[in-house]
This record gives structure tokens, sequence and C-alpha cells, in this order.
């Protein structure tokens, strides 16, 4: 299983148009093969939002963000005045235990 993390980083003027943009979407995610479930966190203190999605491969995801649909789900993009600097990405194997 692969973990996929985006940490953007959203000003604080921005972050109720940022979560209401997350609640608004077409969640095409969901429809994908190999997609087990999307997780969004919000901060507590600081500006970095974590944006989960859990897959059932690599190349699950990789199909994903290769997809049409994923192109559609990101071309309502926020406005780049929205974040105090660029995401960071990660992608994470789950370790058996």
């Amino acid at each position: 299983m692969i973990v996929a993390v985006n940490r953007i980083f959203v000003k604080p003027e921005y972050r109720e148009s940022f979560e209401q943009r997350f609640r608004e979407r077409e969640r095409l995610v969901e429809t994908m093969p190999g997609f087990v479930r999307i997780q969004i966190l919000r901060p507590t203190t600081g500006e970095d939002y974590l944006v989960m999605t859990w897959w059932e491969s690599r190349e699950d995801f990789e199909r994903w963000t290769n997809s049409e649909e994923f192109q559609k789900g990101h071309r309502r993009g926020a406005s780049k005045e929205w974040f105090s600097r660029p995401n960071e990405f990660q992608l994470y194997e789950v370790m058996p235990t």
C-alpha cells in the first residue's frame, strides 16, 4: 500500500476558501481503481495542511496522476496568493507490522 502526502502551506486569511474548495471538490479520486481513502488534516498551529491519499499500489497512484480525471480535478486550482510557499510532496510505502 502507498500513501501520497501533499503538504500545502495556506496563508491564514485563505484557510476558509481552501477548505471550502475541498468540501466542494468533484471527488474524482474516489472513483479511481486502487483508491483506498483520502484524509485532509487541518493544522492546529502553523499553515501546513496535509492531504493524504491511500492507494493499493504505486501503479494505481501513478495511473491517477496521469489520468484525465486528475487533470479535471486540478483544473480549478486555487490562486497562488493563497499559499505562503510551494507544496511539499512525499510518497510513502506502508510497512507490514
